[in-house]
């Protein structure tokens, strides 16, 4: 649904800050709902009110994505995380629907388990395991912007690091030699966990993910993955902004698709 208030509130800023800049209201967005699921309704608040895009909710069992530019699979703890985190959630029936359309280009974003979701569905390359340390971790990490390539992150400001919170236990990415190589070569790692001056150092590695690596995306740059989560830092009453910019940039790529 379109929210009239955040319309109201945000309309001067997104529509008319900038010639050209996109209007977030004609940028159609469905949030997924799996049973377990506990951010969706932080990223419909956060998509809805805080950007004032047009959110559309989406069930686990619908097998209509009801025309949406962007699907977002949410944070949470699908299915219980029982087998694994995102393996049974992988088989809703909605998925079919998200492997479809991610497969005719459209954009897909997975937040922490939406991201494992995206990994067992095959979607996004490589893994997520257990954290390191066995314990889960719920603080606020920096980000280092990396792919040119995407469209989530080619606008961000090189070099600046960005503070997002993560909450998981199983965040530890992984991913064979053979496919780090190719993630590197094709420009596919979104962001990396570091320092206040951007360094890549062991100390600022949350979960002990291989290369430092928090999201990816696939080879196309339409489906993307990041445990830490965006949606939690885009309210000036949080004190922290710094999420706006990522989610902001994938209006932009719809827009310009």
């Amino acid at each position: 649904m379109v929210n009239k208030r955040a319309v109201k509130r945000l309309g001067a800023w997104h529509a008319e800050s900038e010639p050209g800049f996109p209007n977030f209201a004609d940028v159609k967005v469905g949030v997924i709902t799996f049973p377990g699921s506990n951010c969706d309704h932080d990223m419909e608040y956060a998509l809805g009110t805080e950007l004032g895009f047009h959110v559309e909710r989406l069930w686990h069992k619908d097998r209509d994505l009801k025309g949406v530019d962007l699907v977002v699979l949410p944070g949470g703890f699908s299915y219980g995380d029982y087998l694994r985190s995102g393996a049974i959630a992988r088989f809703s029936p909605i998925m079919e629907e998200v492997v479809s359309h991610a497969g005719r280009g459209g954009l897909v974003l997975g937040v922490c388990n939406g991201f494992q979701v995206l990994c067992e569905a095959g979607l996004l390359p490589g893994a997520l395991r257990h954290n390191e340390s066995r314990k889960f971790i719920c603080r606020n990490v920096l980000l280092r912007p990396e792919s040119l390539m995407a469209p989530m992150t080619a606008s961000l400001p090189d070099g600046q690091p960005l503070c997002i919170p993560i909450a998981h236990g199983e965040g530890n990415y992984t991913i064979d030699d053979a496919g780090l190589d190719a993630i590197e070569d094709g420009d596919q790692v979104l962001f990396r966990y570091c320092g206040p001056d951007g360094g890549i150092e062991d100390e600022f590695n949350p979960n002990g993910s291989v290369d430092h690596i928090a999201g990816v995306c696939n080879a196309n740059g339409n489906v993307f993955g990041m445990m830490p989560h965006p949606e939690r830092a885009c309210s000036e009453a949080l004190g922290n902004t710094d999420g706006r910019a990522m989610l902001s940039a994938l209006a932009t790529a719809v827009v310009q698709a």
